[in-house]
């Protein structure tokens, strides 16, 4: 799937749409990925997810994608959409907001949408999320459930749309320490000083291995990537321990997007893109405007994050344990409980 080919003229070679062939003309639905691709198992596979699902519910929608392997290719992959005439057009992650916006500035005429970030382009939808308060949750659960007292945390880039899952981790752990009267350390991540452990990659498996292996060497039995597929290899390694560290999942339940390592994830820090994208591209679709301002934010209160099911830990988690993050979500959304950070959505 990664290998489609990347010129303008061939961004409409894309998966053959299920609509059917009557006369009415198509609402074209296009959607350029990051450089992570189309197969991430993470936000790039979750927006496309919700293309076609706008797509099933509407025969008239017609969903096209096109795979990025380069950050040179973005703006002439967004050009090439431009090109074809797309009624939509849909750049996945913060990596492409540069040229997202450039383009868009370019072709005012032509309706935009991008997840994880916000340009302030009056034609632009912006598709943004809290997942500082999910990843609140997570925090204290794995402080919680530790039984090394020292949990980790690695990023793919030190970017907001990163950076913002390990801020909200942190103050979890941090959070359950002040509850509680005890110490778990979060490696990999700190917060005051916006410093930590990076593989400078979304897409190698071998680097998230890599630095998930320090972080498990120094301690951690639970390690939470922000870092799309690369965070990949640290699934595949946990697997490997035999149950000597557990991963939190980030973005689609992993549970349903990497079935495949379902018995290392404790949890998965869930951004619910799927249903954003499936709401603007119906929108669209239907004739509705799509404004820059407010665009869309996810939270708990809305379900646009949240925490995924614990599977098959769900046996092992204390009740306890799990009665208290769930009294913390209703804190979150109540706002009793305020979970702020440098990188969430203004």
């Amino acid at each position: 799937m990664g290998g489609l080919a990347l010129s303008a003229a061939a961004c409409g070679d894309a998966p053959e749409e299920s609509g059917d062939s009557g006369t009415a003309q198509k609402y074209t639905a296009c959607m350029v990925t990051d450089v992570g691709g189309i197969d991430d198992r993470s936000f790039n596979t979750s927006a496309w997810k919700g293309v076609q699902a706008a797509a099933s519910e509407n025969s008239n929608i017609e969903p096209k994608y096109v795979a990025s392997s380069a950050e040179a290719d973005y703006e002439p992959n967004l050009t090439g959409y431009v090109t074809q005439k797309c009624n939509f057009i849909l750049a996945v992650g913060g990596l492409m907001t540069d040229a997202t916006k450039k383009v868009a500035e370019a072709n005012t005429g032509q309706q935009f949408g991008i997840v994880d970030s916000n340009p302030g382009v009056s034609n632009i939808y912006p598709m943004q999320f809290d997942t500082a308060q999910a990843a609140f949750l997570a925090g204290y659960l794995a402080a919680g459930y530790s039984k090394s007292g020292k949990v980790g945390t690695y990023g793919g880039l030190p970017i907001p749309p990163v950076t913002i899952f390990m801020d909200g981790f942190a103050d979890g752990v941090a959070h359950y320490n002040q509850a509680k009267g005890k110490s778990v350390q979060v490696l990999g991540w700190n917060k005051g000083t916006q410093k930590g452990s990076f593989t400078n990659d979304f897409v190698k498996q071998d680097e998230g291995k890599k630095v998930s292996d320090t972080l498990v060497a120094q301690g951690a039995d639970i390690v939470f990537p922000v870092a799309g597929g690369a965070g990949l290899g640290t699934a595949a390694a946990a697997q490997a321990s035999n149950g000597a560290y557990s991963v939190i999942w980030v973005d689609v339940d992993g549970c349903e997007s990497a079935q495949q390592y379902c018995s290392t994830f404790l949890t998965t820090v869930v951004k619910n893109i799927p249903d954003a994208v499936k709401d603007a591209v119906g929108k669209g679709a239907k004739g509705e405007t799509l404004p820059s301002s407010p665009g869309f934010l996810g939270t708990l209160a809305n379900n646009g994050v949240s925490l995924a099911p614990y599977h098959e830990f769900d046996s092992k988690i204390p009740a306890e344990l799990k009665a208290e993050v769930d009294k913390l979500k209703q804190d979150i959304i109540a706002g009793t409980i305020k979970v702020t950070s440098a990188a969430q959505p203004k």
